[in-house]
């Protein structure tokens, strides 16, 4: 719950401390004392929009600052763990509003995006007055709130995770289907090309090895006499033969000779190792020129049909073999293809069974939980004088072919102010006074199943008074037996039933307001003590001049009611 609002700079307030204890806090004060000035700086802090109007006159900016007493429990601690911010037992919201309409938001001295801030802000406060009530009368929002008085969260869950299966396996098998589609439109082409390419049986790198045999056989008639010659030279039959004699005489020789001998016997050794190597490389050179006259042919009729067939298929024939065994994957897919779509349409219709089941029994429950919210929300009507009004929640299903992953059903709160006239939206139907009354009945069966932590009420009592007024004193006071409320009132009956009671008022003190004027405006708050709570209701009852009767009403209005 909120422990703290600091104000500095914000319009007529220079500083303001504001404690807030637990229950049903009332703020009370004359019209123009900046009550709306109030609620302006706290939505600021809570990520409402900025303004640089807010910043007050001769400051360079304003600052809001509020302390929230947090359960360890309370689920916002997941929510701010995952974005690295650590929270203990309090946490801090601060805006910054700048005179050039720029804002700074920080959660915990942290610097946050407004947006980030204003999420965190509506976990913890919900703001509700007299022409806006958020939540309440956004559409978008009834459907979860029905859930969430119906306690329907797992089931809720449920229908999500069988509608995200269902999503799934509709996508996998689109995808599938759309790729057989494609193969089909493509089948004859590829069950010709694959024939092709298996008669021709394209191997990696052969049009390089078959490039290189053929110019070698072209070459061949050429180089083939001259190689013949180098390896007549090299035979035994030459110079080679003469050597080899030559050194073994020499290594016949006594060791007394090997000054003389040794260098020869090494050169010769050298000149017969080359010799052995040059006479296989002529050798292999020889064999390589070797074949048979069909060889050259077969060599450039396997190289052109290579050739070609690249031409054909737009490809380089390096790639030939990738795409025989692309097309046979393609193929292949094609026929288990057929398979797999039957398989997949299984896993398709038992997801859909099961989202239908899900959904459909979800909508059971939201529709039974409607008529005992109607029923709850009708009951609250009569003691706020809306004894001839109906409070109805409308529950459109579609069926389960439209649904989504929220299920089969869109919630609407609607009203009927007199019977006979027709239901409508709250925010068409119901005029000012009577709106606030039918969301406060809504907000008090609510918040038996769900709120945030504090509450705001901003003249939620215009318009009403006597029973009436302490007939929504009695709710908002019964709220506050478990949240904190806040509720900006004029009326002395809601004010009598406050926990606690905050008084704001506007002053002047010296300074430098504006031109031809020494006196500073500002706004401040007291909190009033018991005699001085009577003094306000009083006020309140009265108006300007507060006589003794006035005050004895309101001592009697601030007694336990029995």
């Amino acid at each position: 719950m909120l422990s703290l609002l600091s104000i500095r700079n914000i319009v007529l307030i220079e500083t303001l401390e504001l404690e807030v204890g637990k229950g049903l806090s009332v703020l009370t004060g004359e019209t123009g004392a900046g009550k709306s000035i109030l609620l302006d700086a706290f939505g600021l802090c809570l990520g409402a929009r900025g303004d640089a109007s807010l910043v007050r006159q001769g400051e360079e900016q304003g600052q809001v600052t509020a302390v929230f007493d947090l359960p360890k429990n309370h689920a916002i601690h997941h929510t701010l763990k995952e974005n690295d911010i650590t929270v203990e037992d309090q946490l801090f919201l601060k805006r910054i509003q700048t005179v050039d309409g720029k804002t700074r938001a920080y959660i915990n001295n942290e610097p946050v995006t407004v947006q980030f801030l204003k999420a965190i802000g509506s976990q913890l406060v919900e703001i509700h007055g007299q022409h806006e009530s958020r939540a309440l009368l956004d559409a978008e929002t009834h459907r979860n709130m029905v859930d969430l008085y119906a306690g329907l969260e797992k089931d809720v869950k449920k229908v999500a995770s069988s509608w995200d299966k269902m999503q799934k396996a509709l996508e996998e098998l689109q995808i599938h289907e759309a790729r057989l589609t494609e193969i089909r439109e493509r089948a004859d082409y590829l069950r010709h090309a694959f024939e092709e390419l298996d008669k021709i049986q394209p191997l990696e790198n052969e049009e390089e090895e078959l490039a290189i045999r053929r110019q070698v056989m072209m070459n061949a008639e050429k180089v083939v006499g001259d190689l013949q010659l180098a390896s007549n030279a090299l035979s035994l039959s030459g110079g080679l033969n003469s050597l080899k004699s030559a050194q073994g005489k020499l290594e016949r020789h006594p060791e007394s000779s090997a000054a003389l001998t040794d260098p020869v016997l090494k050169a010769l050794e050298q000149v017969l190792l080359q010799a052995d190597e040059a006479t296989d490389v002529v050798e292999e050179a020889l064999r390589q020129c070797a074949f048979e006259p069909y060889e050259l042919e077969q060599t450039e009729e396997r190289l052109f049909a290579l050739r070609a067939m690249a031409r054909k298929h737009k490809v380089p024939v390096m790639e030939l073999p990738g795409m025989m065994a692309r097309i046979s994957d393609e193929l292949e897919a094609l026929d288990a293809g057929e398979n797999r779509v039957d398989a997949l349409k299984k896993v398709l219709a038992e997801a859909e069974a099961a989202y239908g089941t899900a959904a459909t029994s979800l909508s059971e429950k939201r529709h039974k939980a409607a008529v005992r919210l109607d029923k709850q929300v009708t009951s609250e009507l009569p003691p706020l004088k809306l004894e001839k009004a109906r409070f109805l929640t409308s529950v459109e299903t579609v069926e389960i072919e439209d649904g989504g992953r929220h299920g089969l059903d869109r919630a609407l709160f609607m009203v009927q102010t007199n019977p006979g006239s027709r239901a409508g939206p709250m925010a068409k139907v119901a005029s000012g006074g009577e709106l606030s009354r039918f969301m406060l009945a809504l907000k008090v069966v609510l918040a038996r199943k769900m709120s945030a932590p504090t509450l705001i009420f901003d003249e939620i009592d215009a318009g009403v008074g006597g029973a009436t007024a302490s007939a929504i004193g009695e709710r908002l006071a019964e709220l506050g037996a478990g949240l904190q409320v806040l509720c900006v009132t004029h009326a002395p009956q809601v004010a009598a039933l406050a926990s606690g009671h905050l008084k704001i008022s506007k002053g002047s003190k010296p300074g430098k307001a504006s031109k031809g004027n020494n006196e500073k405006v500002y706004t401040s708050i007291t909190v009033l003590e018991q005699t001085e709570r009577v003094e306000e209701i009083a006020r309140m009852l009265a108006g300007a001049t507060v006589t003794k009767e006035a005050r004895a009403a309101a001592e009697k209005l601030m007694l336990p009611q029995p």
